[in-house]
């Protein structure tokens, strides 16, 4: 063997392999100080939301814990049991604390539902446009276009308007007005997969369309979803927030985050800050959490960053 021969060899022993997603997703929190503390807040937060009902001090849905001679008091007042509520009670006499772990429990669960009904929706009719083309693309493009060329609260405003108020009817007003940006993210992806060579040789060999599009076609499109599922889930705990508040949203016996807001509202002039400040914290922290989270998956994701 040649001297150049043993250099090229050992120059291609010495090229390092291409760092999976995952791998560079975790090494780059280390260094990213913002992200891990958006990672574990919201990690705390999902994790308080799944075991309020087993950690909140009092259970805001049950009218025999509520006291209303309790309500409006100030964070630290001490309750004629002589429970101290920390963050103070609302105008029902709910304890507050216990009311934002209910409350991020609901918003997380109406967020999280439907952005993967959403991303299973739009992901099917992405993909169906890409691989047909022709006037499947058109007409499915067109009705995606239709769509997103409304404001996605005014969808979810008509909507609930027309269906009532409840966890399911905002569910489905929000699955309504968010399907289509991951029908357009995943078309767009898949049209470029389309034209490679192993989606042409599936085709070649005769498999099944269905088998194409799921096992080949899904699986190389699916990552730009990802990130759009984060923003996305973001958007819509925002959105349900938004028609809580203007009560039109999920009704009172249901307290998320939006709802408290909204209950504190008309005490604030009153300088009862506490009925809406501690529950629009939670959700704006909770929010940007998610946003850093996504941003960050998104800078991993990138394909011209994957060197």
């Amino acid at each position: 063997m040649t001297a150049g021969s043993d250099q090229s060899a050992i120059g291609t022993a010495s090229t390092p392999a291409p760092e999976r997603p995952w791998r560079r997703f975790l090494s780059n929190f280390v260094e990213n100080k913002v992200a891990v503390g958006a990672l574990v807040f919201f990690l705390m937060t999902f994790l308080l939301a799944i075991l309020a009902p087993w950690i909140s001090p009092q259970d805001p849905f049950d009218l025999i814990q509520i006291n209303i001679m309790d309500n409006r008091l100030s964070p630290g007042s001490p309750a004629m049991d002589g429970y101290v509520y920390w963050l103070g009670t609302d105008d029902q006499g709910r304890d507050m604390l216990s009311a934002i772990f209910y409350g991020l429990r609901i918003s997380l669960f109406v967020g999280g539902t439907s952005i993967v009904i959403s991303l299973v929706l739009g992901a099917f009719f992405g993909l169906i446009a890409a691989y047909f083309g022709g006037r499947v693309d058109s007409l499915i493009m067109r009705i995606v276009d239709i769509q997103l060329s409304f404001p996605a609260i005014l969808v979810a405003v008509i909507l609930i308007s027309i269906m009532g108020r409840g966890v399911d009817k905002v569910i489905i007003a929000i699955v309504v007005a968010k399907w289509a940006y991951f029908a357009r993210t995943i078309r767009s992806t898949a049209m470029v997969e389309c034209n490679k060579e192993y989606i042409e040789a599936a085709i070649g060999l005769a498999i099944s369309r269905l088998r194409v599009i799921s096992l080949h076609l899904l699986p190389n499109s699916v990552a730009p979803l990802i990130v759009v599922a984060a923003i996305q889930t973001a958007h819509a705990i925002s959105l349900e927030a938004t028609l809580s508040f203007l009560g039109i949203g999920l009704p009172i016996t249901q307290p998320s985050l939006g709802l408290l807001i909204a209950n504190g509202f008309e005490y604030m002039l009153s300088g009862k800050y506490w009925i809406s400040f501690y529950p629009g914290l939670a959700l704006m922290v909770t929010i940007v959490s998610i946003n850093i989270v996504g941003d960050h998956l998104r800078d991993v994701l990138n394909p011209r960053r994957q060197q």
